[in-house]
């Protein structure tokens, strides 16, 4: 089995590239689709596939920057170290028989495998010290996935100055899961119908995208059992976690009583640091605002209102 190519994508524009985009998962959204990414919610991702939001533009990011302008150094790289050949592949590739499953490869590897290339800076790097993160794992079982290829390597530039190299095999149990995980997802955005809550921040902002005002509407579910126990389980949830956060306060406390004015100490366990940051100058808005209305009134926007979600006790 091979991939079909879609689309070439030697002059595509964004544009263009974000339309065919919407017409299935590509390799990037993988870990999203299945609820492993650390940054997408699968509600999120399917406000993109079903049109309701426009996808991020992150081309003014400067990881996404330096990374696209380091990716053919890496690329390079691999290829004199290893001495296999790498070629780009400047197409959108189709799964044969499941159209919806799209992938776009950094390189292929002349031999049979496929090529994903990262950059990682000296503060992410501890997420590479057991392997692949989970998250890029499934972005390259995703283009196993699509091109039958048997194999794939993910090299990584650590701090701009250590290259890493990691083997993902074709595991055929790993990619039916995923085939399976992933035509979940996408039979959501086909029937129109939102994939489940995780409790992730992308999540409840995904929340807010699709329901962004409220009507003047109170609904009664007060003869539902199943939502009188959901409500059940927020409150006390939510009194756990105010005694949690109570607990953790008093026992910051104490600690910031016995450093004094040291700025840490040390543990067997670990550390503690209580420093002083630097001076700041900031505007004193509420004074201008005071002192000099007119000056300020050319620059007053108005925003729109977000929801705020409040709970109350009824209480006898």
């Amino acid at each position: 089995m091979s991939a079909l190519k879609l689309v070439s994508t030697k002059t595509l524009g964004r544009e263009e590239w974000l339309q065919w985009r919407h017409r299935g998962i590509g390799s990037s959204d993988a870990a999203a689709a299945v609820g492993k990414s650390p940054y997408t919610s699968p509600l999120a991702l399917w406000l993109e596939k079903t049109g309701r939001k426009a996808p991020e533009d992150l081309s003014s990011k400067e990881a996404v920057y330096w990374g696209t302008l380091l990716e053919p150094l890496v690329a390079q790289a691999y290829g004199e170290r290893t001495g296999r050949k790498v070629r780009r592949v400047n197409a959108i590739l189709q799964h044969p028989e499941h159209p919806y499953l799209l992938a776009n490869l950094d390189r292929i590897i002349e031999g049979g495998g496929i090529l994903e290339i990262k950059t990682a800076g000296f503060r992410s790097q501890g997420q590479w010290e057991d392997g692949v993160p989970e998250h890029y794992r499934i972005q390259v079982l995703h283009q196993l996935l699509v091109t039958g290829k048997a194999w794939a390597e993910v090299a990584v530039l650590i701090g701009g100055q250590e290259l890493r190299t990691y083997r993902i095999e074709r595991d055929t149990q790993a990619l039916e899961e995923l085939r399976e995980a992933e035509q979940a997802f996408w039979r959501h955005v086909i029937e129109d119908t939102p994939p489940e809550v995780d409790g992730s921040a992308s999540c409840n902002q995904a929340l807010g995208s699709l329901y962004p005002r409220s009507t003047a509407t109170l609904v009664d579910y007060t003869e539902s059992k199943e939502l009188s126990a959901l409500f059940r389980d927020l409150v006390q949830a939510r009194h756990r976690s105010k005694q949690a956060a109570a607990e953790e306060a008093l026992l910051e406390q104490r600690m910031k009583a016995a450093l004094g004015d040291a700025e840490g100490a040390l543990f067997l366990q670990g550390k503690v640091l209580w420093k002083s940051s630097q001076d700041s100058r900031v505007l004193d808005s509420k004074r201008l605002i005071e002192e000099h209305p007119d000056w300020v009134a050319p620059y007053w926007v108005t925003r729109p209102g977000t929801r705020r979600f409040t709970v109350q006790l009824n209480h006898d």
